[in-house]
């Protein structure tokens, strides 16, 4: 396949990147300055992209199986304070992107779309999203080491999804754990819908390598068309 990950330098998109190669398959790698990147493996091209730009997207959707985007604001992967203050400045953006990527594939209509999202859109009970609870979203923060006003960045993410829901191209919507970092690829976890997977010991979590085996084994093999899951251990 051809798969193209937008936010190829990031903690999830980079090693969406290597998970994708390592199994064969054909990598446009997007950043916002592709000029820079250093890049010495086989079957990877990197590309410059706007993601807030549908017409930037449209020009490098051609001859892609899948696009995957793992946009945030900034760089989290080299600067994560960056991102967290970018974040909370503007949610909107991820509206934003979402209505730029879905304004881009109405000309590519077989595409398909992969958006790695947030947790905080997932559901702690039936119809209540994490996002609508400040109680439970400032815990989860707390336990991150996230500023509780991060809880206006997740509330963002959630209504990216929610921009996704209302349309008809072939999107999927990813969200993470709750607490999701560099880690081990055991490739073993369980999959889930709009609910977090927790483990025995109640806790939300993936590793980011991880996470990464999922979202390629969701290229690879579709069953989340227009629709949302998770994954956790």
């Amino acid at each position: 396949m051809h798969i193209g990950v937008i936010g190829a330098t990031g903690t999830i998109g980079s090693r969406v990147v290597t998970e994708a190669l390592g199994r064969g398959h054909h990598v446009t790698a997007f950043s916002r300055d592709a000029g820079r990147i250093e890049e010495g493996r086989e079957n990877i091209v990197w590309k410059s992209v706007d993601v807030l730009d549908a017409d930037s997207i449209t020009a490098v959707l051609p001859g892609l199986d899948v696009l995957i985007s793992g946009f945030q604001p900034g760089n989290a992967a080299k600067d994560i304070a960056d991102t967290v203050a970018r974040s909370i400045a503007d949610p909107t953006v991820h509206s934003v992107a979402a209505r730029a990527l879905l304004k881009a594939l109405e000309s590519h209509p077989r595409t398909r779309l992969i958006v790695i999202g947030g947790a905080g859109s997932l559901e702690i009970e039936p119809g209540l999203a994490l996002a609508d609870s400040d109680a439970r979203m400032h815990e989860v923060l707390d336990a991150l080491g996230l500023p509780r006003e991060y809880a206006a960045a997740a509330r963002g993410a959630r209504d990216a999804l929610n921009v996704l829901r209302t349309s008809n191209r072939l999107w999927t919507y990813f969200s993470p754990a709750e607490d999701i970092a560099p880690g081990e690829r055991t490739g073993r976890f369980r999959i889930g819908g709009d609910q977090p997977v927790v483990d025995a010991e109640g806790r939300s979590r993936i590793s980011a390598e991880d996470a990464a085996v999922a979202l390629v084994d969701e290229a690879e093999l579709p069953r989340f068309v227009q629709r949302r899951f998770t994954i956790g251990y």
